[in-house]
Protein backbone atom coordinates (compact mmCIF):
# COMPACT_ATOMS: atom_id res chain seq x y z
CA UNK A 1 0.00 0.00 0.00
CA UNK A 2 1.28 3.61 -0.85
CA UNK A 3 0.17 6.19 1.71
CA UNK A 4 2.19 9.59 2.29
CA UNK A 5 5.03 10.61 5.25
CA UNK A 6 6.44 14.07 4.81
CA UNK A 7 4.52 14.80 1.36
CA UNK A 8 6.65 11.52 0.02
CA UNK A 9 5.20 8.59 -1.31
CA UNK A 10 5.78 6.09 0.91
CA UNK A 11 5.15 2.15 0.29
CA UNK A 12 4.82 -0.83 3.35
CA UNK A 13 3.96 -3.73 2.30
CA UNK A 14 0.76 -5.85 4.11
CA UNK A 15 1.38 -9.06 3.57
CA UNK A 16 -1.01 -9.53 1.14
CA UNK A 17 -3.36 -9.17 4.07
CA UNK A 18 -5.74 -6.62 4.94
CA UNK A 19 -5.99 -3.87 7.61
CA UNK A 20 -8.68 -3.43 10.07
CA UNK A 21 -9.09 -1.83 13.18
CA UNK A 22 -9.00 -3.36 16.75
CA UNK A 23 -6.04 -5.50 14.89
CA UNK A 24 -2.98 -5.88 16.87
CA UNK A 25 0.31 -4.38 14.36
CA UNK A 26 3.10 -5.63 13.60
CA UNK A 27 6.12 -3.26 12.10
CA UNK A 28 9.31 -4.61 9.73
CA UNK A 29 12.60 -2.60 9.38
CA UNK A 30 14.68 -3.49 7.01
CA UNK A 31 18.44 -3.67 6.82
CA UNK A 32 21.12 -1.08 4.48
CA UNK A 33 20.34 -1.33 1.03
CA UNK A 34 17.45 -3.64 1.52
CA UNK A 35 13.58 -2.99 1.56
CA UNK A 36 9.87 -4.12 2.12
CA UNK A 37 10.68 -7.65 0.25
CA UNK A 38 13.00 -9.03 2.66
CA UNK A 39 10.17 -9.93 5.15
CA UNK A 40 7.92 -11.67 2.42
CA UNK A 41 7.51 -14.75 4.42
CA UNK A 42 7.32 -13.08 7.68
CA UNK A 43 4.89 -10.37 6.42
CA UNK A 44 2.32 -12.80 4.75
CA UNK A 45 3.04 -14.92 7.91
CA UNK A 46 1.45 -12.48 10.63
CA UNK A 47 -1.11 -11.05 8.22
CA UNK A 48 -2.56 -14.80 8.35
CA UNK A 49 -2.16 -14.65 11.66
CA UNK A 50 -4.76 -11.51 11.76
CA UNK A 51 -2.11 -9.00 12.39
CA UNK A 52 -1.93 -5.47 10.63
CA UNK A 53 1.60 -5.48 8.90
CA UNK A 54 3.55 -3.15 8.07
CA UNK A 55 6.68 -3.53 6.09
CA UNK A 56 7.66 -0.58 5.49
CA UNK A 57 9.86 1.08 2.66
CA UNK A 58 12.51 3.82 4.55
CA UNK A 59 12.86 6.88 2.33
CA UNK A 60 14.72 6.24 -1.30
CA UNK A 61 14.43 2.54 -0.79
CA UNK A 62 11.93 -0.27 -2.55
CA UNK A 63 9.34 2.04 -3.27
CA UNK A 64 9.30 5.21 -1.13
CA UNK A 65 10.26 8.59 -2.61
CA UNK A 66 12.52 10.74 -0.51
CA UNK A 67 16.28 11.54 0.18
CA UNK A 68 18.03 8.91 2.04
CA UNK A 69 18.06 9.48 5.65
CA UNK A 70 21.84 9.90 6.73
CA UNK A 71 21.18 8.72 10.69
CA UNK A 72 19.79 6.15 12.66
CA UNK A 73 18.09 8.92 14.75
CA UNK A 74 16.61 10.55 11.59
CA UNK A 75 15.00 6.93 10.60
CA UNK A 76 13.64 6.33 13.92
CA UNK A 77 11.84 9.56 14.14
CA UNK A 78 11.38 9.26 10.27
CA UNK A 79 9.36 5.96 11.57
CA UNK A 80 7.14 7.59 13.94
CA UNK A 81 5.83 9.70 11.14
CA UNK A 82 5.35 7.05 9.17
CA UNK A 83 3.36 5.55 12.09
CA UNK A 84 1.62 8.78 12.88
CA UNK A 85 0.04 8.87 9.20
CA UNK A 86 -0.76 5.41 9.05
CA UNK A 87 -2.64 5.98 12.13
CA UNK A 88 -0.65 3.04 14.47
CA UNK A 89 -0.78 4.18 17.71
CA UNK A 90 0.48 1.23 19.22
CA UNK A 91 2.78 -1.59 18.16
CA UNK A 92 5.41 -4.35 18.15
CA UNK A 93 8.59 -3.70 15.90
CA UNK A 94 10.79 -6.19 14.21
CA UNK A 95 14.27 -4.89 12.59
CA UNK A 96 17.16 -6.34 10.50
CA UNK A 97 20.17 -5.69 11.02
CA UNK A 98 20.29 -1.96 10.42
CA UNK A 99 16.68 -1.71 11.02
CA UNK A 100 17.54 -3.22 14.63
CA UNK A 101 19.34 -0.23 15.48
CA UNK A 102 16.60 2.11 14.11
CA UNK A 103 14.37 -0.04 16.26
CA UNK A 104 16.62 0.60 19.49
CA UNK A 105 16.72 4.39 19.31
CA UNK A 106 12.32 3.91 18.60
CA UNK A 107 12.03 2.39 21.82
CA UNK A 108 14.11 4.82 23.46
CA UNK A 109 12.61 7.96 22.09
CA UNK A 110 9.07 6.44 22.00
CA UNK A 111 8.49 3.86 24.38
CA UNK A 112 4.71 4.68 24.61
CA UNK A 113 4.35 3.49 20.96
CA UNK A 114 6.35 -0.05 21.28
CA UNK A 115 4.24 -3.47 22.37
CA UNK A 116 7.38 -5.32 21.64
CA UNK A 117 10.41 -5.35 19.88
CA UNK A 118 12.19 -8.08 17.79
CA UNK A 119 16.04 -7.66 16.74
CA UNK A 120 17.84 -9.88 14.15
CA UNK A 121 21.61 -9.58 13.96
CA UNK A 122 22.32 -6.48 16.12
CA UNK A 123 25.36 -5.04 17.45
CA UNK A 124 25.66 -1.73 19.62
CA UNK A 125 27.91 0.20 18.00
CA UNK A 126 27.83 -1.61 14.81
CA UNK A 127 30.68 -0.68 13.36
CA UNK A 128 31.39 -1.49 9.03
CA UNK A 129 35.03 -2.16 7.86
CA UNK A 130 36.61 -0.03 5.92
CA UNK A 131 36.77 -2.04 2.75
CA UNK A 132 33.34 -2.38 2.59
CA UNK A 133 32.41 1.07 3.26
CA UNK A 134 34.90 2.15 0.98
CA UNK A 135 33.29 -0.23 -1.92
CA UNK A 136 30.10 1.40 -1.21
CA UNK A 137 30.86 4.81 -1.50
CA UNK A 138 32.75 4.49 -4.55
CA UNK A 139 29.14 2.36 -5.27
CA UNK A 140 31.56 -0.38 -6.43
CA UNK A 141 29.71 -3.81 -7.05
CA UNK A 142 32.67 -5.29 -4.67
CA UNK A 143 30.64 -3.57 -1.64
CA UNK A 144 27.44 -5.72 -2.99
CA UNK A 145 29.44 -9.03 -2.91
CA UNK A 146 31.72 -8.43 0.23
CA UNK A 147 28.24 -7.79 2.63
CA UNK A 148 26.32 -10.91 0.42
CA UNK A 149 29.13 -13.14 1.73
CA UNK A 150 29.77 -12.10 4.54
CA UNK A 151 26.02 -11.94 5.34
CA UNK A 152 26.02 -16.31 4.63
CA UNK A 153 27.51 -18.89 6.16
CA UNK A 154 29.26 -21.52 4.26
CA UNK A 155 26.19 -23.30 4.16
CA UNK A 156 23.93 -20.97 2.57
CA UNK A 157 26.46 -20.05 0.52
CA UNK A 158 26.73 -23.79 -1.12
CA UNK A 159 22.63 -24.00 -0.63
CA UNK A 160 21.00 -25.18 1.68
CA UNK A 161 18.08 -23.11 1.55
CA UNK A 162 14.87 -24.61 3.35
CA UNK A 163 13.02 -23.44 0.14
CA UNK A 164 13.97 -25.76 -2.93
CA UNK A 165 15.01 -24.52 -5.76
CA UNK A 166 16.02 -20.69 -4.30
CA UNK A 167 19.36 -19.18 -3.94
CA UNK A 168 20.30 -17.30 -1.44
CA UNK A 169 22.84 -15.76 -2.71
CA UNK A 170 21.72 -15.08 -6.09
CA UNK A 171 18.49 -13.37 -4.12
CA UNK A 172 20.36 -11.53 -1.53
CA UNK A 173 22.95 -9.70 -4.11
CA UNK A 174 20.38 -8.85 -6.58
CA UNK A 175 18.18 -7.32 -3.81
CA UNK A 176 21.36 -4.73 -3.17
CA UNK A 177 21.63 -4.44 -6.45
CA UNK A 178 18.46 -2.90 -7.23
CA UNK A 179 19.69 0.08 -5.15
CA UNK A 180 20.15 3.75 -6.82
CA UNK A 181 23.89 4.81 -6.08
CA UNK A 182 24.71 6.05 -2.60
CA UNK A 183 21.89 3.96 -0.48
CA UNK A 184 23.94 1.26 0.28
CA UNK A 185 27.04 3.53 1.31
CA UNK A 186 24.47 6.18 3.22
CA UNK A 187 22.81 3.26 4.86
CA UNK A 188 26.54 1.70 6.13
CA UNK A 189 27.56 4.91 7.10
CA UNK A 190 24.65 5.42 9.41
CA UNK A 191 25.19 2.14 11.00
CA UNK A 192 29.22 3.02 11.57
CA UNK A 193 28.11 6.68 13.12
CA UNK A 194 25.19 5.02 15.27
CA UNK A 195 25.63 6.93 18.85
CA UNK A 196 23.73 4.58 20.55
CA UNK A 197 24.72 3.36 23.75
CA UNK A 198 24.21 -0.01 26.23
CA UNK A 199 23.79 2.12 28.74
CA UNK A 200 20.98 3.89 26.21
CA UNK A 201 19.32 0.22 25.88
CA UNK A 202 19.45 -0.30 29.75
CA UNK A 203 16.82 2.26 29.79
CA UNK A 204 14.44 0.28 27.40
CA UNK A 205 11.34 -1.06 29.31
CA UNK A 206 9.27 -3.02 26.97
CA UNK A 207 9.33 -6.66 26.10
CA UNK A 208 12.66 -7.59 23.76
CA UNK A 209 13.92 -10.72 21.84
CA UNK A 210 16.98 -10.51 20.31
CA UNK A 211 18.14 -14.08 17.48
CA UNK A 212 21.77 -14.47 17.40
CA UNK A 213 23.05 -15.92 14.38
CA UNK A 214 26.27 -18.52 15.61
CA UNK A 215 27.65 -18.15 12.14
CA UNK A 216 26.92 -14.08 12.21
CA UNK A 217 30.24 -12.48 10.65
CA UNK A 218 28.34 -9.13 10.24
CA UNK A 219 27.19 -8.17 13.85
CA UNK A 220 29.30 -11.22 15.98
CA UNK A 221 27.46 -13.66 18.52
CA UNK A 222 29.09 -11.18 21.39
CA UNK A 223 27.44 -8.15 20.46
CA UNK A 224 24.26 -9.68 19.97
CA UNK A 225 24.66 -10.90 23.55
CA UNK A 226 25.76 -8.04 24.47
CA UNK A 227 22.88 -5.93 23.47
CA UNK A 228 20.32 -8.61 25.22
CA UNK A 229 22.50 -8.12 28.52
CA UNK A 230 21.49 -4.93 28.61
CA UNK A 231 17.59 -4.60 27.87
CA UNK A 232 16.23 -5.60 31.18
CA UNK A 233 13.00 -7.26 29.47
CA UNK A 234 14.98 -9.80 27.08
CA UNK A 235 15.45 -13.18 25.85
CA UNK A 236 17.23 -14.47 23.32
CA UNK A 237 17.24 -17.01 20.16
CA UNK A 238 20.33 -18.25 18.75
CA UNK A 239 20.39 -19.76 15.62
CA UNK A 240 22.87 -22.01 13.22
CA UNK A 241 23.11 -19.25 10.66
CA UNK A 242 24.65 -16.51 9.43
CA UNK A 243 23.84 -12.63 9.76
CA UNK A 244 21.00 -13.38 6.77
CA UNK A 245 18.71 -15.30 9.31
CA UNK A 246 15.85 -14.68 7.15
CA UNK A 247 16.80 -16.31 4.55
CA UNK A 248 18.56 -19.38 6.40
CA UNK A 249 16.51 -20.28 8.75
CA UNK A 250 13.08 -18.42 7.98
CA UNK A 251 10.62 -21.01 10.15
CA UNK A 252 12.46 -20.89 13.27
CA UNK A 253 12.84 -16.73 13.30
CA UNK A 254 8.92 -17.13 12.59
CA UNK A 255 8.41 -19.33 15.55
CA UNK A 256 10.18 -17.19 17.50
CA UNK A 257 8.81 -13.77 16.21
CA UNK A 258 5.36 -15.17 16.68
CA UNK A 259 6.25 -15.83 20.76
CA UNK A 260 7.45 -12.15 21.17
CA UNK A 261 4.85 -10.05 18.84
Amino acid sequence: MYFEVRGKKTFCSNGTGSIEPGRPSVVFVHGAGQDHSTFVLAARYFARQEFNVYAVDLPGHGRSEGEVLGSIKGMADWLHDALEALGVTQTAIVGYSMGSLVCLQFAADYPDKVRSMALVGTSIPMPVSDPLLGAAKANSHDAFAMANTWSHSKRAQLGGNENPGISMMMAGQRLLEITNDGVFYADLEACNEFAFSLETAQKIKTDALVFIGDRDQMTVPVKAEQVAEAIPKCKTIRLASGHAMFSEHPNAVLDGLITIV
